[in-house]
């Protein structure tokens, strides 16, 4: 299965709402992502540019694809952005492939 880091700030409307009622995200996320046959390894909060951090894990992109149009079309979220995380194995092969890659610079 493929792992995935989600970046993600909630709403000023969301923050208002869950300081009225604090709530504990994790079981969501958690059943957002098995509800595709993934898991999910990790849910922070943080200060900066992000309010939270997911690592996920999902069967292929589609079904992660499938799991972050839900979430975004919920309305909770400013900003929710994915990036799919390649394994070290995996890295070394895409090296070794792109010996056979022949890339041509702008203007070359």
């Amino acid at each position: 299965m493929a792992m995935y880091l989600t970046r993600f700030s909630y709403t000023p409307e969301t923050w208002a709402r869950m300081i009225e009622n604090p709530e504990d995200r994790r079981d969501a996320a958690r059943t957002y992502i098995e509800s595709v046959g993934g898991k999910l390894h990790g849910f922070w909060y943080a200060f900066g540019e992000h309010d939270g951090w997911n690592l996920w894990e999902a069967p292929d992109n589609v079904s992660m694809a499938a799991v972050a149009l839900a979430i975004g079309a919920g309305g909770a979220l400013s900003s929710f952005e994915t990036t799919v995380l390649l394994s070290v194995e995996e890295t070394m092969e895409a090296l070794g492939r792109a010996k056979s890659v022949r890339y041509r610079p702008p203007g070359g």
